[in-house]
């Protein structure tokens, strides 16, 4: 923290948070570039928030709004502004509702059922998005798809029975849910084995985890 009464002081800790946070919105930016183009699965996904909670960790919500929108700027000139606000919308936004979090100690179980909420939303954006710049209803798409393949499961088992299409569409949802809860997890799991080493721990692991980790 800097020192109030040394104006010198404060003016290099506000430097230094400055760079900080560039490095760590290049960081968080190439992340996504090479996601995107080299996708690995959920290995780089589980890194994306890191960035920008970190910078919230050290310097707090300025620094990490910062580094949200440089991120943000970086990829608009890299890839253009439909594939920024894909990463605006969830990733930018989880790295500083994690920050947040994790600066106040809050459980992982607050903080997961949030970036959960936050993170399916942010997938509900996503299909909208990309619906409306296809022209097309990619929700009905993905269900028609979901429909098809789970009657020719149950066609291969024997049965003659096609799935409620409003049956499929709910499956799709709580699947959707399900895989952001995973993800917040392994996010929150890197990122406490990560940052701890780091001199900027986040919240303690629930004593279960501790205990099998150990």
């Amino acid at each position: 923290m800097p020192d109030s009464k040394n104006p010198s002081s404060s003016k290099n800790s506000a430097t230094l948070a400055m760079v900080e946070a560039a490095f760590l919105a290049s960081t968080k930016g190439m992340l996504f570039l090479v996601n995107y183009y080299f996708p690995m699965g959920p290995f780089l996904r589980m890194f994306f928030p890191t960035p920008t909670a970190l910078a919230y960790l050290r310097w707090g919500k300025r620094a990490a709004w910062m580094t949200t929108t440089v991120s943000f700027l970086l990829l608009s000139v890299l890839m253009g502004p439909t594939r920024s606000i894909q990463f605006l919308i969830p990733h930018g936004l989880q790295g500083i509702m994690l920050g947040y979090l994790w600066r106040r100690r809050s459980p992982w179980s607050v903080s997961i059922f949030l970036g959960t909420i936050l993170g399916s939303l942010g997938a509900l954006f996503q299909l909208v998005f990309v619906s409306f710049l296809l022209g097309e209803n990619v929700w009905v798409y993905i269900t028609v798809q979901l429909t098809n393949f789970v009657a020719w499961v149950m066609q291969s088992v024997g049965s003659i029975d096609l799935p409620d299409l409003w049956l499929v569409q709910v499956l799709a949802a709580i699947g959707i849910v399900f895989s952001n809860v995973m993800y917040q997890f392994l996010v929150h799991l890197v990122a406490w084995l990560l940052l701890d080493r780091l001199g900027n721990p986040i919240s303690p692991a629930p004593k279960w985890l501790q205990a099998l980790l150990d």
